[in-house]
């Protein structure tokens, strides 16, 4: 198979990738500790082995530190400034609609993706959700790619997908959404398109539902990290480039008694300000509602009369679990969003906080096993993996401030 080496440029970087396949893996939700206690417990031989040869270390986010807005930046290079993509749902000031944002009309600028298809490369994007599909999936068909969820991947053809029949690639049916199984499809599946010599270029995004129901030392997680620890195996038996990070961690956000730990915004400012002309959005908001019941760390107010803001800001920091509070302005620039696409007010709790709307906004029934949850401060930080050891340039960005939407340009750019 011939791979191109052809240099590429998109969002002012320039990628330049060697003509090997190249397979970069979003390992949504994982928390540094998931890495560090599987292969402590010895469940994750091949990943262990390649870091030794390769590179580990730890990466920036982007804030929130949600799906949508990490995989957005991750496959453009740039932060949520840029990208637009500023949550999982917002309010559309253009219509006063509270929205998700599941579709690439509201992405400002181009993939790497694309741009690596124009450069000659075959590009495949598989995706646990949805979701992730359709808002960063457009136009690598087009291009002769590959794009598919594990969660429809019964769905696929050529026309839409770029493959029909894409459940015969690994010749199991659909996963279950809500398990680790539609993970481990989504590796088996870019493993076998590697393989096959069908994509050297690929993009393979996970779903955070065994990390937000098991920790790091619990039997379910080990057991599942074993599983991606043989399939990333694969992708290197088949000649992968393997870069590896994650969209965000993850924290338990519960009480000592084992409940969830939430300040519903919404209701704290209504009580003390008036019912009326406040509504706080929940950025986290998703269709996988069973995950986290609609609970992060990060919320966003919005005012219809934003006079009395400034006391709202300092009511807000004064209250137990919120750690940082911001205008809009500053949470513009603070955490790199585009202002059009935030609240009046973003409010941040700590490490073992959520934030929400009203208690009636929230069915915590869904939750079972107490809350694991992401989209603050605490779950910025996440791992970075290469399976080639870095070259000068590199190990000065490394120990800098690097960031997890730097992933690609490390397994482009920073082999030795």
């Amino acid at each position: 198979m011939n791979i191109s080496d052809q240099a590429f440029t998109v969002n002012c970087r320039t990628y330049s990738p060697p003509a090997r396949p190249i397979a970069v893996i979003c390992i949504d939700g994982c928390a540094d500790e998931y890495i560090t206690e599987s292969i402590a417990q010895g469940y994750m031989p091949r990943l262990e082995a390649m870091v030794k040869k390769g590179y580990r270390g730890m990466v920036r986010g982007a804030l929130p530190s949600f799906t949508n807005v990490n995989n957005s930046a991750i496959v453009t290079g740039v932060p949520p400034s840029v990208t637009g993509i500023c949550g999982n749902f917002f309010l559309n000031p253009d219509t006063g609609e509270e929205v998700m944002m599941n579709s690439p009309e509201f992405r400002r600028c181009d993939t790497l993706l694309n741009a690596a298809a124009d450069a000659g490369r075959n590009v495949a994007f598989i995706t646990a959700k949805e979701k992730l599909r359709t808002v960063l999936g457009d136009g690598i068909v087009e291009r002769g790619g590959i794009v598919f969820s594990s969660e429809k991947v019964n769905e696929a053809t050529k026309d839409t997908h770029g493959v029909d029949k894409a459940e015969e690639i690994i010749g199991k049916p659909q996963p279950e959404i809500y398990s680790g199984d539609a993970s481990i499809y989504v590796l088996e599946a870019g493993a076998a398109l590697a393989e096959q010599g069908k994509a050297d270029f690929l993009y393979l995004s996970l779903t955070d539902y065994m990390q937000h129901k098991f920790a790091p030392h619990e039997l379910e997680s080990l057991n599942f990290h074993q599983q991606l620890d043989a399939q990333i195996g694969r992708l290197l038996d088949a000649g992968c480039i393997v870069a590896a990070t994650a969209d965000h961690g993850m924290n338990a956000k519960n009480d000592a008694q084992g409940k969830p730990k939430v300040i519903y915004v919404e209701s704290l400012l209504k009580q003390q300000f008036g019912p009326e002309g406040i509504r706080v959005i929940c950025p986290i908001t998703d269709p996988y509602v069973v995950h986290h019941g609609a609970l992060g760390s990060l919320v966003m107010v919005h005012l219809d009369e934003p006079s009395r803001k400034e006391e709202m800001i300092d009511f807000l920091y004064q209250q137990e679990g919120i750690t940082e509070v911001y205008g809009r302005n500053l949470a513009a620039l603070k955490l790199e969003l585009a202002p059009d696409r935030v609240g009046d007010i973003c409010v941040l709790s700590g490490r073992d906080v959520v934030v929400g709307k009203t208690e009636a906004d929230h069915d915590l029934s869904v939750l079972q096993g107490g809350l694991r949850s992401h989209g603050g401060r605490y779950e910025e930080m996440v791992p970075l993996l290469l399976s080639e050891p870095l070259n000068e340039e590199y190990r000065k960005i490394a120990s800098a401030d690097p960031r997890n939407f730097d992933v690609f340009a490390f397994a482009c750019n920073a082999g030795a």
